[in-house]
């Protein structure tokens, strides 16, 4: 997959990848936010070539649901799309988000280049420093690989699926606190 395509000659699209527990949730929540024009589900941080959500779950492919953010930097920032992340999620809990356990829910950053590398380890020891939850952040930061795109299924899941019990009950209220923090940033 392309990390860095033109989608005419006057905008760059630029991506970033996050992983901050079920996807459906990151994905919803990214998906609001102006200058994303995209947002795809999938896996990456493993060593299985083209998991299946099936073989994922299972925790033995080493992946993370995850999600590319397609993005535009003229009117949404890398460091903007960072503090969405840390804000959609608990960054301090260990492989796993509330009741999604297992290293495939990890909190982790894949990083394109070296720029979003120190952005985002710069933004991690300040949350740190300023121990801005009682515990430390302990997300992963790696480098990008591969993304594996997640079945067709899971794209677009929560708008698709609103009254689906772990939509109504898990991602939407996720979603109220995002819009909450992020009004000024919402398309």
């Amino acid at each position: 997959m392309n990390t860095t395509a033109g989608t005419d000659k006057t905008h760059k699209e630029e991506t970033a990848t996050f992983g901050g527990g079920c996807y459906w949730c990151v994905e919803a929540q990214f998906q609001m936010l102006k200058g994303v024009r995209h947002v795809e589900s999938g896996f990456s941080g493993g060593q299985v070539d083209d998991p299946t959500y099936k073989q994922v779950c299972a925790g033995n492919t080493g992946h993370a649901e995850v999600v590319n953010v397609y993005y535009d930097p003229a009117v949404i920032s890398y460091d903007e799309l960072l503090a969405a992340f840390w804000t959609s999620h608990d960054p301090t809990q260990l492989n796993r988000q509330g009741n999604d356990i297992g290293t495939q829910y990890r909190s982790v950053i894949f990083y394109h280049n070296e720029e979003q590398k120190q952005k985002a380890e710069a933004y991690k020891q300040k949350l740190n420093e300023e121990k801005a939850w009682d515990k430390p952040v302990v997300t992963e930061i790696s480098a990008f690989k591969k993304f594996y795109v997640a079945e067709d299924y899971h794209q677009n899941y929560y708008n698709e699926n609103k009254d689906q019990p772990y939509c109504k009950f898990v991602v939407g209220p996720k979603v109220e606190k995002f819009k909450k923090v992020f009004k000024d940033k919402l398309k």
